[in-house]
């Protein structure tokens, strides 16, 4: 009885970390590619180098392919019909067309504290609970990018069929 209480304990205890994780991280989630997406780079010729961060466009029109051909061929010779429709379908996203926004922190620049603290305020954190999570954010971000040697990060951008 005193393991199952400590299980549903701790599972309280996540789900009301998780909570407010999972909102904000939400919040994140939509906000990253409309701010992205309002990065104009066309007068740079797609390319960006600041003081400080950089940012550059690259679009990748390599034919996608998922490895389905095998499935797709029984369901062809089972639906011939429907097999050319889904085919054609295929064959459209293919041609899709995907632009990365890659971008970083030049070497030897960083972001200031008050940088990460105003989003962190617009994601709803008070001054102080901004300054005091901020220390423990920055070594868990930190960690996580030392462990994938992460220099850059990139976004979808935008995505079109050709």
């Amino acid at each position: 009885m005193e393991e199952l209480e400590q299980r549903v304990k701790e599972l309280v205890a996540m789900d009301r970390i998780y909570r407010p994780l999972s909102s904000m991280a939400h919040k994140l989630e939509k906000r990253r590619p409309k701010l992205a997406r309002t990065i104009d780079l066309s007068e740079h010729d797609g390319s960006y180098v600041g003081e400080r961060f950089y940012a550059r466009l690259e679009t990748d029109d390599k034919h996608k392919a998922k490895g389905m051909k095998e499935g797709i061929a029984k369901f062809v010779k089972n639906f011939p019909r429907e097999g050319k429709i889904l085919e054609g379908y295929i064959a459209e996203q293919r041609k899709l067309t995907e632009t990365q926004l890659y971008f970083g922190v030049n070497e030897g620049c960083k972001l200031t504290a008050d940088d990460y603290m105003n989003v962190m305020a617009d994601l709803g954190f008070s001054p102080t609970g901004a300054k005091r999570l901020y220390p423990e954010l920055m070594n868990v971000s930190r960690n996580l990018a030392r462990k994938r040697k992460e220099t850059e990060r990139s976004i979808l951008y935008n995505s079109t069929i050709a």
